[in-house]
């Protein structure tokens, strides 16, 4: 196995690092697989309730009128996070496009959004109008409201009860940290923020942007009082085999305003052909748990690898997990651009290139990506990507094996090692 590893340009003592890192967390990883078991019955058993068949893999094409294939796979979706109904289709084209579907569809003019966990997401705020652009909610008046989180990561209670008003329309709740090094929030902590907002106006809301964290946890945002959650094919739920797609999955009415914002009004869900892509979709979820599964194995091998080295990591090496993402923070842009060089490496596409900073549609700063995957944009393939920025951090994720994954953070490690950003001495 060592030599298998210089032949990627390991050397022993990186190597060695390595193993003595995975020993340690034998015990942990076992726990993970009871996780993803518990997923892998769900789907399962969604599949299984909605009479799954060779005809639901049946390509559709032109409107998709009575696409049994496709309407089969949204009540498994609805089922699997146990919604109402669902939206899950190729014509949403990313995470960003459905969560814009999602707002834009269930907001009106003169409704107000409120984020009580701080700043979405860079590409978010173009969507919001935060940064002005053509067809942001603010173009059609619609207001936004900020809470900010306290600086130890906790809810400001007291300034969300301050900024719900009688406009308030709709609250954002972003799972995952972005770019941002805050904690990820757990259903749990999520289910606590819902229980409080609705305490105050039961009739707002609660949308859960779910990226990066389906499957990582047993129970789902719908499972603790979210009206709606929405996310990627590209990302958890599609396992690696979806090649584009979004979904929206909730309460009926929200699903029914998405649906005919994404189509048209009077058609709806009726219309939107799969494209040949049902195969994939099924596949791609039926697979997930297990995907999941290897990427957050991954993410904790990461933490555990940097944080004894002095890079501050979050969630730290001993946290419990509520999505794939790894934050490592570095310090210097050399530090970002080396452990990204090295995740790069390790892909099965485009090993052989390098990854350089650039102006990213939909960001405010340079963004370094590796991402040698199968989907293009896939993040739970194998990739790291992070803004040139102070604290220069690197956002991992994904690994659609866990082996995979932890060849990408060994060769990492050689990056920085080979640049002299990690000596002997920390190795050892």
């Amino acid at each position: 196995m060592k030599n298998q590893y210089k032949d990627f340009g390991i050397c022993d003592l990186v190597a060695d690092y390595g193993e003595r890192t995975v020993e340690k967390l034998k015990g942990r990883f076992e726990d993970l697989d009871r996780v993803a078991e518990t997923n892998q019955l769900k789907v399962i058993a969604a599949m299984q309730k909605n009479k799954v068949s060779a005809e639901c893999f049946q390509g559709s094409s032109g409107y998709g009128y009575d696409d049994y294939g496709r309407d089969t796979l949204e009540k498994v979706y609805a089922d699997c996070f146990h919604g109402e109904a669902a939206l899950v289709r190729p014509q949403i084209t990313c995470g960003t496009h459905a969560l814009a579907l999602a707002l834009m569809s269930n907001l009106r003019p003169g409704d107000e959004l409120l984020s009580p966990v701080g700043k979405p997401y860079d590409t978010l705020e173009e969507v919001i109008g935060i940064r002005p652009s053509k067809g942001s909610l603010a173009e059609y008046g619609i207001t936004y409201a900020q809470v900010d989180l306290k600086e130890d990561g906790a809810f400001d209670f007291e300034g969300i009860r301050q900024a719900i008003n009688d406009r308030t329309r709709l609250v954002t709740i972003q799972r995952s940290k972005g770019y941002a090094t805050r904690p990820t929030l757990s259903v749990d902590r999520i289910g606590e923020l819902i229980a409080f907002i609705k305490d105050i106006k039961p009739d707002v809301i609660c949308m859960v942007d779910n990226c990066y964290g389906e499957f990582v946890e047993e129970k789902e945002p719908l499972d603790v009082g979210a009206d709606m959650i929405v996310g990627s094919l590209i990302k958890n739920p599609g396992g690696g085999l979806a090649s584009t797609g979004g979904y929206i999955v909730g309460k009926k009415e929200c699903i029914e305003n998405a649906a005919y914002r994404l189509t048209a009004p009077g058609l709806g869900k009726e219309v939107g052909a799969n494209l040949g892509m049902m195969t994939s979709f099924y596949q791609g979820l039926f697979l997930a748990p297990t995907v999941v599964n290897a990427a957050v194995k991954g993410a904790i091998f990461a933490a555990n690898i940097y944080e004894p080295l002095g890079f501050p990591v979050i969630p730290n090496a001993t946290e419990s997990r509520h999505d794939i993402i790894q934050a490592i923070s570095f310090g210097t842009p050399e530090g970002l651009c080396a452990f990204c060089e090295g995740i790069q490496a390790a892909a099965p596409v485009d090993s052989f290139v390098t990854p350089v900073p650039w102006d990213m549609p939909g960001y405010d700063s340079q963004v370094i990506m590796a991402a040698g995957a199968f989907v293009q944009g896939s993040s739970i393939e194998l990739s790291a990507d992070g803004p040139l920025r102070p604290p220069y951090a690197a956002y991992f994720q994904g690994g659609l094996t866990w082996y995979h994954a932890k060849l990408g953070i060994l060769l990492s490690l050689q990056k920085l090692y080979d640049a002299n950003l990690v000596k002997d001495t920390d190795l050892c």
